[in-house]
Formats: structure tokens, sequence, C-alpha cells
């Protein structure tokens, strides 16, 4: 059996071969083990922030201050910009809130984002976390505003298209404050796999409303990063997290024993290329090893 420190030393050393820093933790959630790489440290989210947005959507729901029902209509050309979902879109479409949910999580749909942040409030969000005492979980910013700051930083039209950036010094992007857990949406590994905890326990809202997020997370769709590291007999639920140098995800392993795991993989990389395989792949190596060790203690 390998130590915590032969374990963190693999982790840390295939992300150096690769170009990526890593921040990272697991938990057990019916135990106390777990295991981290810089976990307390504030990150960047990404669109990992759509989870408690998702939350507080379904915890609104609970409470029967949103019908997840009710019909929402979107008309093209809305100023959120995305490569999936509704910014896609040539003609008008109506649809639910419960369906603006799982495409909010399931394909990461930022217009999906934007509407149901400005129908349950940042400041619910804000509330909802204090309450569930995460501090170091924020979200400043919807979709669109998060965008506007990569183009206010570089002073171009930034679409969500990271190949334009691709050819831009290292160093200029690293100063974006979209890349600045301070100036973004931001947390810190430890706290996204206790949130992923309260929502399985059903200790962060109703039991409806967490069995809705759960459900969302499910749906999620991306294969490349965290279900790359796990068969197909393990359940994976997550959401994914993409900015220029970052790749992130969170989600909970749940094995045919009954064995359930939450961990958060959070990345960024020595450089702006966009598709580098191996680094998505890494998020599912590392999340594997060390859900691996918490099941062999």
């Amino acid at each position: 059996m390998v130590s915590e420190t032969e374990l963190v030393d693999r982790i840390t050393s295939r992300a150096k071969d690769i170009g990526v820093q890593v921040w990272l933790h697991a938990a057990d959630l019916d135990g106390a083990r777990q295991v981290g790489i810089d976990a307390a440290e504030p990150v960047v989210t990404a669109s990992v922030f759509k989870v408690p947005v998702g939350l507080e959507l379904a915890r609104q729901a609970a409470d029967g201050a949103v019908d997840l029902a009710e019909r929402v209509t979107v008309a093209p050309g809305r100023s959120t910009s995305g490569s999936y979902g509704l910014a896609t879109f040539h003609q008008e479409v109506t649809m639910s809130w419960h369906d603006l949910a799982v495409l909010m999580i399931g394909v990461s749909d930022n217009i999906a984002t934007d509407l149901i942040l400005e129908r349950v409030g940042k400041a619910a969000v804000a509330e909802s976390l204090e309450r569930l005492e995460l501090p170091q979980t924020a979200v400043p910013h919807n979709c669109a505003e998060l965008l506007h700051t990569i183009e206010e930083d570089l002073g171009i039209e930034y679409r969500d298209d990271e190949r334009i950036l691709a050819a831009l010094p290292a160093e200029r992007i690293r100063e974006l404050r979209a890349l600045t857990p301070e100036a973004t949406c931001r947390t810190s590994a430890q706290e996204a796999t206790r949130l992923l905890g309260l929502i399985w326990r059903d200790e962060a809202a109703p039991a409806a409303a967490c069995a809705d997020v759960r459900r969302w997370m499910e749906l999620q769709v991306w294969p490349h990063r965290l279900r790359s590291g796990f068969g197909d007999e393990v359940r994976i639920s997550g959401k994914t997290g993409t900015l220029p140098t970052v790749r992130n995800e969170i989600g909970v392993v749940e094995y045919p024993d009954g064995g359930r795991y939450a961990v958060a993989v959070f990345t960024r990389a020595v450089d702006a290329r966009s598709r580098v395989p191996a680094r998505d792949a890494f998020i599912g190596f590392a999340a594997a090893q060390a859900v691996d060790w918490l099941r062999q203690r």
C-alpha cells in the first residue's frame, strides 16, 4: 500500500510532466477518510460555480419560490456567448426551468446559467453558501460578466473560444481577472468536496432539492475528464469547469459495493493551448489515484 506522500508525489509528478499545477481533494462521503493536495488554497472555479447555482434553484423550488415546470422563452442573440447549447441556437425556444438546469449542468450551457442566476439572484446564492459554511466559495459573476472581464483585460472581443488566445504570452494570460481567484468565481478543492458531501447526504437543502442536483450532475455528458479514470461499473456525477489554461472537474464516484467518494480536481496549465488531451485525462487519473487510495485504507 502506498503512503499518502507517495500518492501525492505520483499525482504531482504526472502533473509536472504534462505542464499543469494541481489542487485536489477527495473524501469518503460516509466516513472520515480524505486526502488532498493544496486543498485549502483558493482556486478559480470556471463553470464549476454552476453547481451552487443549480443547488439554489433546486432549493427555491423545494421551498415553493420557483416552479421548475414554469415555461421560459429564450430568444436567440443573447449577449452571453458559449460553445454549446442555447448560444448555438438560431430560433426562439421555450423550455422549463428544470430543462434549463439540465442544460446548465449537462453541457455547461452559459445562457441557461445566466437565466437561472438572474432568476434566483446572486444574493441568495451567497446566503446559501454562507449558511453551508463555505466561506471560500463565491459566485460574484454570471457567465457574461466573467467572459467580459477577459475582453476588458485583453482589449479584444472574446466569444468563449480559447483558440484565439493560444498565441498570447503566458504571462499575459495569467494576469486575467478571470484566472485570479480573489477577482472571480472561486472555491477551494476542500470546500468543493464539502459541498458535494452536503448534497449527497441531503444536508445542503431539502431532500428533493438535493436529489434534483444529483440527477442533473449525473446527466453531465463529458467523458474526457473525471469519467476517463473509472470503469463502466462506477457511477459518475460531475461538473466540469473550463477557462483559458484552466481545466477542472468536481464530482462524486459511486461503486457497486456502496462506496461513495467526492472528488475535486482543479488544474492550471503553463501555456494557453486549448486542446491538450493529456491534461483533460489527467483529471481522471488524479481522481482515480486518490479514490483508489481511500478505498484501500
